[in-house]
């Protein structure tokens, strides 16, 4: 699935449409990719707000780890950008987050290439010439 031409404004339809993949394919763990300053937690903002979720959302750079609350449950915000190794996610209790059946919001996945689960979205933020953005969603 690809969702193109993303301003700010289209944002809120743009987390809908994810929102709905993620429900119609019964997953929860999201993987966010793409450079830095390319706009992950905008987006995750975003989707939690389609969700419901009320609480401010904001980078869990420094916390690695944030909890938010909406109507049918929990959703969890990794930002893996500052980890030294994977060592630092199993110490934080990864494992136990990503096997909840709650939903996972994982920015820099690839800081943790062995921790991964099978199934998951992969989504990949890319700005455009015109500096827009498009999201390629694929069903891992």
């Amino acid at each position: 699935m690809q969702i193109e031409a993303i301003s700010i404004a289209k944002l809120p339809d743009a987390a809908k449409q994810l929102v709905g993949f993620a429900e119609k394919n019964q997953t929860k763990i999201l993987l966010f990719y793409g450079e830095m300053g390319v706009g992950k937690t905008t987006f995750i903002k975003a989707f939690c707000a389609a969700l419901g979720v009320k609480d401010a959302v904001s980078s869990p750079t420094f916390s690695i780890v944030n909890e938010y609350h909406y109507p049918k449950g929990i959703v969890y915000h990794f930002d893996f950008y500052r980890l030294k190794n994977q060592l630092e996610a199993l110490d934080l209790g990864f494992e136990e987050y990503l096997y909840s059946g709650n939903y996972c919001l994982i920015e820099w996945p690839e800081k943790i290439p062995n921790l991964l689960p099978e199934n998951y979205l992969e989504i990949l933020l890319q700005v455009q010439p015109d500096q827009q953005r498009k999201l390629t969603i694929a069903k891992i």
